[in-house]
């Protein structure tokens, strides 16, 4: 013969135990173990905002050149809005190792290696506790840097400086070819019309290859993030790439990047690139569109 249910000790034992789950729940959040960040992307990816510089200092300005105090504008309305910044390597370590990233991740990148970004970008970086890639062109250190060194409005970065830069460790550095960063009929790194796709990729690999070796003998490393010219992406360019150990590559497109599991996603990341003239503000409703 079955008893009946007392309720009211049924009513007590379930008050017990939703007050045992609670008190679970509350002692994982504030767990010194408990995983920070984005582990699972979920079904659209994370959210990628990238933002593109060239050239900072105080003088001329235009689409590619703005004063530091506009990258600390920038850099300040990051930091209070709980954007955090990350290499390329942190996405290489999410996507293929599952690494998790900040809740809110945004990169930021600096194209064509100048002196400036030494001089005037890495005390905002560390200001703020940010990070970047740095893109470089192996001519314009060869040929340039050390003949105009230190020379804040136009100066490419050396070696040494490259170096100096590593060693903080807040500087990643990319690929932007040794001498293919040029506005000529190739158009960047492009094909050409009455080029061969064997011919081309000859070449491709011949220029990108003297940048990455320059790398490893003077800073002993080799980038695994290209650069595209100019944003001028090839589509015959990529099997080069990817043969050639690279794992991401950042272009000119300004659109939104969603990070997943897939290693493709690392290939043709877009960026918002940052002119001068508007404000923060103005900038970032754009760039972190998506985000």
């Amino acid at each position: 013969m079955y008893r009946c249910c007392n309720v009211k000790r049924f009513l007590i034992m379930l008050l017990c135990d939703l007050v045992a789950v609670g008190l679970l729940m509350l002692l994982f959040r504030c767990s010194p173990f408990r995983t920070e960040g984005v582990s699972d992307p979920g079904e659209n990816g994370i959210p990628l905002p990238v933002l593109m510089y060239h050239s900072v200092f105080s003088g001329r300005h235009s689409d590619y050149v703005v004063p530091p105090e506009v990258l600390e504008s920038d850099l300040a309305y990051l930091s209070d809005h709980g954007y955090q910044a990350v290499l390329v390597s942190d996405l290489v370590e999410y996507v293929y190792n599952g690494k998790p990233l900040p809740e809110k991740p945004v990169m930021i990148t600096f194209d064509d290696g100048y002196y400036n970004n030494l001089e005037q970008c890495l005390p905002l970086l560390e200001k703020y506790d940010m990070c970047a890639v740095i893109s470089v062109v192996g001519s314009y250190i060869v040929n340039q840097a050390e003949q105009d060194s230190h020379i804040t409005a136009y100066s490419y970065l050396t070696f040494p400086e490259i170096q100096t830069l590593l060693e903080s460790g807040r500087i990643e550095i990319g690929n932007h070819t040794y001498d293919l960063h040029s506005h000529t009929h190739r158009q960047g790194c492009g094909i050409l019309p009455e080029e061969s796709e064997t011919a081309y990729r000859e070449l491709l690999r011949s220029d990108l290859e003297q940048l990455q070796s320059l790398l490893a003998s003077q800073v002993q490393m080799r980038p695994v993030v290209f650069t595209y010219p100019y944003g001028y992406v090839c589509r015959e360019s990529i099997p080069v790439l990817r043969s050639m150990g690279f794992l991401a590559t950042l272009t000119c497109y300004e659109e939104p990047n969603r990070i997943t599991r897939d290693p493709d996603c690392l290939f043709g990341i877009g960026r918002y690139n940052r002119p001068y003239g508007i404000s923060t503000d103005a900038y970032m409703q754009k760039a972190l569109k998506g985000s």
